[in-house]
């Protein structure tokens, strides 16, 4: 039997749809309107850099540009609806779904034990007990107040002090949780004193055949369509097997249909999508022609390859490459309007002299940046300017490039 196809067109309205880029970039930016934002995402992913604006705040302000840092602070250190644990990597998560990461926090326990010991991290293990009683008896406490006593180190992640390391774990594997942070750094506290009583309790923890039913519906409902391995991944606390399981049993229930997806080269690759897609408004209703700012952990973007597949973008964070190796930049944005990814630039705010620099910035093959198109891109870079701490722009001699 021929399976059905979505073209690239609808296919990409679909997918930005459903990472709320479909919407007219506006509305309320705090308490319970940005709390469904994040809840619409799934997720918002958290990073330390800040170039322009740290990842978490420009994937917000991407959807609500009346958004600022404050209004997530608020949300998570104060009102308490957002905790923060590990999807592929941290996020800030709303707290409704803290009992679906009891899966992920049990398999953690294990599997970090084992990794940690094999990475030489010093004797963690032996810091457990003292870190859990410091922290119970002065908590909130950041890496900074634990094993006060050993040696230190200016590296990165794999040089942890032992104490440090405890924390860690004890956080991924439950026993803590983040409080908030002071700058970029984590405050731990009892998981008790974090996490209301009814959602922590390990007696009304979902099983593992619900926590995959629950990841898998979850992640599909936020990504449109996906192939196994894409459910997977979206929150990465199952594996490729599980989901294939859930994919398989719910096919043969009728509540799963595949479909042919169209690439940009207009190639097909199979996915899985709820029965009824065919009349969702979103295959025909296209994304407003505002030019938006993305971050590079946006959602949207942060499976490379579907966005490779779906816009014909092929994106690389620079960051880890030396700078001679670099093809574009350490950390370039991309540029979406409408429903294609238009361009990448490199640019900086220089907080010392209230100045966003753009360095360069490439347009797409096919994309021509006219007067249009520089009139919608400097009027994003003005609504970003408070977001990024300065109040001024300055286009070094240059810019515009060639596509790479």
């Amino acid at each position: 039997m021929t399976r059905p196809t979505l073209g690239n067109a609808a296919a990409r309205r679909l997918f930005l749809a459903r990472h709320l880029l479909s919407e007219p970039p506006q509305g309320p930016a705090k308490g319970a309107a940005l709390l469904k934002v994040i809840h619409d995402l799934g997720f918002v992913q958290l990073d330390s850099i800040n170039t322009v604006a740290r990842a978490h705040d420009l994937i917000l302000f991407a959807r609500r540009p009346r958004y600022r840092p404050t209004a997530l602070k608020r949300l998570y250190e104060k009102d308490r609806a957002l905790f923060e644990h590990w999807t592929h990597d941290a996020a800030v998560i709303p707290m409704k779904f803290y009992p679906q990461w009891h899966l992920r926090r049990t398999r953690d326990a294990a599997k970090l034990l084992e990794r940690w010991k094999n990475w030489q991290r010093g004797d963690f293990e032996a810091q457990l007990k003292s870190v859990m009683d410091q922290t119970r008896a002065e908590g909130p406490v950041t890496s900074s107040d634990v094993g006060l006593d050993e040696p230190r180190s200016s590296g990165g992640w794999w040089e942890w002090h032992p104490s440090k390391t405890a924390l860690e774990y004890l956080w991924r594997s439950g026993e803590l949780a983040v409080a908030g942070r002071e700058g970029f750094r984590k405050r731990y506290d009892l998981t008790e004193r974090v996490v209301p009583a009814a959602l922590h309790d390990p007696a009304h923890a979902p099983d593992t055949a619900q926590t995959i039913d629950w990841c898998c519906d979850q992640a599909l409902a936020r990504l449109g369509f996906a192939t196994a391995g894409e459910l997977a991944a979206f929150w990465a606390h199952i594996s490729p097997a599980e989901a294939r399981g859930w994919c398989a049993a719910e096919l043969a229930a009728g509540r799963l249909e595949e479909i042919d997806i169209e690439a940009a080269d207009g190639s097909l690759k199979p996915a899985f999508i709820r029965p009824g897609w065919a009349d969702d408004p979103a295959l025909t209703r296209g994304p407003p022609k505002r030019l938006r700012v993305l971050s590079p952990f946006d959602p949207a973007l942060r499976d490379r390859k579907r966005a490779a597949r779906l816009f014909g973008f092929d994106y690389r964070i620079e960051v880890f490459v030396p700078e001679a190796q670099r093809k574009y930049g350490y950390y370039v944005f991309p540029l979406l309007q409408g429903d294609r990814l238009v361009g990448r630039v490199d640019m900086k705010a220089h907080r010392d002299v209230d100045t966003l620099r753009i360095n360069a910035l490439w347009p797409e093959r096919g994309v021509r940046w006219g007067k249009l198109r520089q009139e919608a891109f400097e009027a994003e870079l003005h609504r970003l300017l408070p977001l990024a701490g300065v109040s001024q722009m300055h286009f070094a001699e240059g810019w515009l490039r060639d596509p790479v």
